[in-house]
């Protein structure tokens, strides 16, 4: 093969109202709005969000009947401290489920955003990064 994969870009997730998942992954989670284009094919924007620095962007694409909202997405999110973060979603109103603590597992607990779509929080652990 003479081209090689390199990294992976961006992950998307559906979303019904684009405006209103910037709010949430921007305003509420606290990521990075680094790419918002209009693209006529698409019917709605590009939206690339991100945590500062990350190296993998999430697009935040217009739903559609092959591809709903309400998705299990399989994105994991780290954070430094697990508990406090899923104290603070849910004091802001955001859908968190239970905080697992798990022996030998770094603390994780699972949210939606507005649209149902699942995504996991994970702590992340000494010496990863």
């Amino acid at each position: 093969m003479s081209t090689a994969i390199i990294a992976v870009r961006t992950v998307g997730i559906p979303v019904t109202d684009q405006d209103r998942a910037v709010e949430f992954y921007v305003g509420t989670l606290g990521l990075d709005k680094r790419v918002d284009v209009p693209v006529e094919q698409l019917g709605g924007r590009w939206i690339e969000i991100a945590p500062l620095g990350a190296a993998t962007a999430i697009a935040l694409v217009p739903a559609d009947p092959g591809h709903p909202a309400g998705v299990e997405t399989g994105i994991r999110l780290t954070t430094a401290d697990a508990a406090s973060l899923h104290k603070e979603l849910a004091a802001r109103g955001v859908e968190v489920g239970e905080l697992l603590l798990w022996e030998g597992v770094p603390p994780m607990f699972s949210l939606r955003d507005a649209d149902g779509n699942g995504l996991e929080i994970v702590e992340e652990q000494k010496g990863e990064a």
